[in-house]
Order: structure tokens, then C-alpha cells, then sequence
């Protein structure tokens, strides 16, 4: 069993123990799951154990994040691993305890001012990734740069995605923070690396509603034979199979540039996150007609994982916004370095 594999068996492990559950105004992340993976070291890897962190891989980091997604776990560690714990690191600044979480924003409307030997925010941060939980955030300011601030004492706004995970406001009036100035390529990397870290948990989505929906389309009998021996139904399945393959591929061609340090990633990443979000419309569309009204209960478990895929499909940036980027890149050198492009990045 190598390094990895070993990884993702102590993460579902440990998932055994925390059913997913429907948050809720009270419940709005799942501590305890939290707790579990922090106390496993969970929340640090792919971070150095310099710094703080467990060690391990990229490829090991995004392994939990996918294991986590497809199990509908209310946790940041997408923020944290893929996110915002590389970034702060890459900036040079310290990275926070690895069990208290942290997450990423774009703060477009911040602004940092010096104060002695750091600096003071103001403005307000909307959509903020688990925000209430987590307990520091590395944001992206204008500028270009990157603030690291301790949410001790900020108050978050009540706001959630479809699914119900918080995603709501800090209002940073004078609160301390450090700051470290980027460029605009490292800017539009963080950026890019947020949009991927939204990939990777869609494609895991994905995986797990394929695979619950061709299961329930072989169990579920109907004139007598079950739902998947009809044409029609395999039909959808396939398709299902399809884009779950296509962006399963892109994804995983996203995180090795990634890990290889690709001057390609940025386009890479927005290739991710446009197949992604088409996807979701086609396969949460088709498992939802394949399940019948049963899926739609709030009983079920298709709904733990289809309102995080709507959600997941809009944030860290639309296909709108993630095309206009892929366009400008692959169109970069003409029409005569178009097909080079396309090989390289897709």
C-alpha cells in the first residue's frame, strides 16, 4: 500500500464515525470531524512540517480533499490544503496552527493600511468560505497581495451557499493583519488554485453520484426488470460516464501542472473549472431523473452532494469568468499558436 492509499484508508476511517448530515442554522460545519482529522494530522499535509505542517505530496493533499468532497464532509480542508495554507507559505508568511482552520477569500474592496510593524484592513469581505469557523484567512487584496488575519474576535455575516455551508461576510474595520505583497502572476495563480481546489472537490462529487446512481438504477426494479436493463436509462448513465471521465482527466492534468510547477497552470486550471461546472448541470440533472422523486427528499443521501455541486459550481469563478480566461491564454500567441496551446494545456 503506498504512502497515499494509506491516506485516504485513515481519512475513511475516520469518516465512518461522522455521517454526512444536513447543516444547519445550529450545525453549520462538522467540529468534530474537524477535530478527528487535525488530531491524524490530516490538516497539515502537503504543508512542510517546518512551517509547521505534516509533509507529504500535493497528489496527498488532494486525495483527502477528494475523499472529504465525495463524502458531502462540512470541513475546510479544501481552503486549507490547496488553498490558503500554500499561499501564505509561498508569500513568506507564518503559517497558522495547522489545527485551527483557515481559509481564502478575494478581498477586492479591502484595503491595508501600515500600522508599526504590520499593517490594519479595512472594508468588507463577502463570501467568505466557512466563515464563523474557520479561526484565520489568507485573503487577496488588491494591489496585488496577501493578508493573513486572525478571525479571533471578527464577526461573520449569515450567509450560506445551496448546500449550506457558510460562505458569509467579515467586516475588517482596524483589524491587524500581515501583509505580503504578489504579482500579478502570483495573484492570478492563488486565483487559479482556488478554482482548482473547487475542481478537485466537483470531480469527487461527480465520481460518488455516478456511482450511487448507476448502483440505485441497478437495484431499483420497475416492470419487472431493473431500471438499468431500459434503454433509455443506460443511455443517461453512459452520458453521466462520460463527463464524469472528461473532467475527472482535466482535473487531474490541472493538479499535475500544478505539482510539476507548469508556467501552463493557470490555464489549466481554468480548463478544470469550465469542463467542471458543465458538468455538474448534465450529471446532477440526470441522477436526480434517473433517482425519480425519491432523490429529492430531504431523506436521501443524492441531495448531500448535488446542492454542494450547484454551489461549487459557482464559486472561485463561473465558466463565464474561467472561459474568457482559457480563451485569452490559448489565443495568446494567434492563430498560429492555437493548436500548440490547446495540446499543451488540454
Amino acid at each position: 500500500m503506498s504512502d497515499q492509499d494509506l491516506v485516504v484508508e485513515t481519512v475513511r476511517d475516520i469518516l465512518t464515525g461522522f455521517e454526512p448530515f444536513v447543516l444547519t442554522a445550529e450545525r453549520r460545519w462538522d467540529s468534530g470531524l474537524w477535530s478527528a482529522l487535525a488530531d491524524s494530522g490530516l490538516t497539515g499535509v502537503g504543508l512542510p512540517e517546518s512551517a509547521g505542517g505534516s509533509d507529504g505530496e500535493l497528489a496527498d493533499a488532494v486525495a483527502i480533499v477528494r475523499t472529504l468532497a465525495a463524502d458531502a464532509a462540512a470541513v475546510p480542508v479544501a481552503e486549507q490544503l490547496l488553498v490558503a495554507g500554500p499561499a501564505v507559505l509561498a508569500a513568506g508568511l507564518p503559517l497558522p496552527p495547522v489545527e485551527e482552520p483557515l481559509t481564502f477569500a478575494v478581498a477586492d474592496s479591502v484595503t491595508a493600511s501600515p500600522d508599526g510593524d504590520g499593517f490594519t484592513l479595512s472594508g468588507t469581505v463577502l463570501d467568505v468560505p466557512w466563515a464563523g469557523a474557520a479561526r484565520h484567512a489568507a485573503l487577496l487584496l488588491p494591489g496585488p497581495a496577501l493578508a493573513l488575519v486572525s478571525l479571533d474576535g471578527v464577526a461573520a455575516g449569515s450567509a450560506y451557499n445551496l448546500a449550506g455551508e457558510p460562505r458569509g461576510s467579515l467586516t475588517l474595520d482596524g483589524v491587524r493583519a500581515l501583509v505580503q505583497p504578489l504579482t500579478e502572476g502570483q495573484a492570478h495563480e492563488l486565483r487559479a488554485g482556488y478554482a482548482l481546489a473547487r475542481s478537485v472537490q466537483i470531480a469527487a462529487a461527480l465520481e460518488r453520484v455516478l456511482a450511487w446512481t448507476v448502483q440505485y438504477a441497478g437495484e431499483r426494479h420497475q416492470f419487472g426488470r431493473p431500471l438499468g436493463k431500459f434503454q433509455a436509462i443506460q443511455m443517461e448513465l453512459a452520458e453521466m460516464a462520460g463527463e464524469v471521465v472528461a473532467v475527472t482527466a482535466l482535473v487531474d492534468a490541472a493538479v499535475q501542472a500544478l505539482a510539476h510547477g507548469s508556467a501552463d497552470v493557470v490555464l489549466a486550471a481554468a480548463a478544470a473549472k469550465v469542463r467542471a461546472g458543465a458538468a455538474v448541470e448534465v450529471v446532477a440533472r440526470l441522477a436526480h431523473q434517473v433517482h425519480g422523486a425519491i432523490g429529492f427528499t430531504q431523506e436521501h443521501k443524492l441531495h448531500h452532494l448535488t446542492r454542494r455541486l450547484w454551489s461549487w459550481r459557482d464559486e472561485a469563478g463561473s465558466e463565464l469568468v474561467w472561459s474568457r480566461v482559457l480563451a485569452s491564454g490559448l489565443l495568446a500567441d494567434g492563430g498560429d499558436g492555437l493548436w500548440p496551446a490547446l495540446t499543451r494545456v488540454v
